[in-house]
């Protein structure tokens, strides 16, 4: 991946232009209680660029400048530090393993940063991420302000490094899709052994577990907290207490995803605890998945990206007023948005190094049209809770939603999570075998 950061580097100060810098600050150590730590995770944008993954790091971008381009401040050689807390590139490490141009101990920037940053008319750097490292960068240029009068010069535009970087993060390359892959199939892999595993009076967190123990063996974190709610609880969105017992005769909805060296998976399957979908939630499921299948359908290279949401909710309303969950004209329906009722979010997310990725949805106030390298989430769904007045009862206290992660190609589409069954009857016929 080496070469794969140098050219975004190189991508990146392209950008820029000349008379700029930029500083990105990797993500900060957070306190879980008392003095143990969350485990670690970099910065995205820092992750990006450098693919260094220690905290107490900043990377500086001057293009053109005559030393070295890309700077590496990080955290010094340290043999007893090294054996409390594990292994540090140190300054020869980011030179020799993250081609760093120039390296220096972070202990050093206070003193060294000001210098690079004098003579350069922009600062490209992203504002309200810490509130700290914003105090100091703004005392830099303050340093360099105050000395103006003997011939400091200080940059005069401070710029948010968002609109380039997060443009060239929209676009995965095929090493970033090769690594996607990797992850959806972790994810492809702990959600059938969830299915298979899943039974009446199993408690949530059990289910869960299975999840974890395939991400593992994968070499895979978790991409975000994940949600395994049973009957009632999967009309929940982003419920995560994952503690109560599984019903026989409930559905369990599963959204969750691994990581893989930073780049996230998300998948979401809906399934009957007891192997066997009932009529109703038979029906209420096959609804959702046409209306998965039409909105991938329209994930198309010159679409917008609110087409596979405007197909979702037709094949949606039109199905709730077919089975007697809304009333009236679907059209009609639309128009007045009825449909938010028991469907309240958007069908898709941009999908990368952040579970919800970044990268502009519009652009100039238009949707914006989907373009080969892009990865999105494709999830509609129902949920309807216990007393939703009109509805038969039948359909109470269920949530349904079924996601995949999409890949935009030069010719259409591909579902990174494919291989994931989906259809009722796929669905049933898995969980009626055992976990391998």
């Amino acid at each position: 991946m080496n070469k794969e950061f140098i050219k975004r580097r190189k991508n990146l100060m392209r950008m820029m232009g000349e008379d700029a810098i930029a500083i990105l600050p990797a993500a900060t150590v957070k306190t879980r209680n008392r003095d143990v730590e969350h485990d670690y995770r970099q910065d995205s944008d820092f992750l990006y660029v450098t693919g260094f993954e220690e905290p107490e790091a900043v990377a500086v971008l001057i293009p053109g400048r005559g030393h070295g381009q890309y700077i590496l401040f990080s955290r010094e050689r340290n043999e007893e530090m090294e054996t409390w807390h594990g292994r540090r590139a140190g300054q020869q490490g980011a030179l020799e393993r993250y081609d760093a141009d120039d390296a220096f101990p972070i202990s050093d920037i206070d003193e060294i940063l000001p210098g690079l940053l004098e003579q350069r008319q922009r600062v490209f750097y992203t504002m309200g991420i810490s509130d700290e490292f914003d105090q100091r960068v703004l005392a830099w240029l303050k340093q360099l302000r105050d000395n103006s009068r003997s011939g400091t010069q200080a940059p005069h535009e401070l710029i948010s490094l968002d609109y380039f970087l997060h443009e060239m993060r929209l676009f995965k390359s095929p090493k970033e899709i090769k690594l996607m892959k990797t992850a959806a199939k972790a994810s492809v892999n702990a959600h059938q052994r969830a299915l298979q595993s899943c039974k009446p009076g199993l408690y949530e967190y059990q289910v869960e577990a299975e999840l974890l123990y395939e991400f593992k063996q994968a070499g895979c974190a978790t991409a975000y907290p994940s949600i395994v709610g049973g009957g009632a609880n999967g009309c929940i969105l982003h419920y995560t207490e994952n503690n109560e017992a599984l019903q026989d005769g409930d559905l369990l909805l599963i959204d969750a995803g691994a990581e893989y060296q930073g780049y996230a998976s998300d998948i979401t399957r809906t399934f009957p605890v007891n192997g066997t979908f009932s009529d109703a939630q038979r029906a209420l499921y096959d609804l959702v998945l046409e209306a998965q299948l039409a909105a991938i359908d329209a994930v198309q290279p010159g679409n917008h990206w609110d087409q596979p949401h405007i197909e979702a909710v037709k094949v949606l309303t039109k199905g709730m007023v077919k089975l007697g969950i809304l009333k009236g004209r679907p059209a009609q329906l639309i128009k007045e948005g009825a449909y938010r009722k028991y469907y309240m979010h958007r069908t898709g997310h941009w999908l990368g190094l952040d579970v919800h990725d970044v990268g502009d949805y519009k652009i100039d106030d238009q949707w914006r049209i989907f373009e080969p390298g892009m990865v999105l989430t494709v999830e509609p769904g129902i949920y309807i809770p216990e007393g939703s007045r009109g509805v038969p009862k039948c359909y109470w206290n269920t949530g349904i939603r079924i996601e995949d992660d999409v890949r935009v190609t030069k010719d259409g589409n591909e579902v990174l999570t494919q291989a994931l069954v989906k259809s009722s009857e796929d669905i049933e016929a898995l969980m009626a075998t055992s976990v391998a």
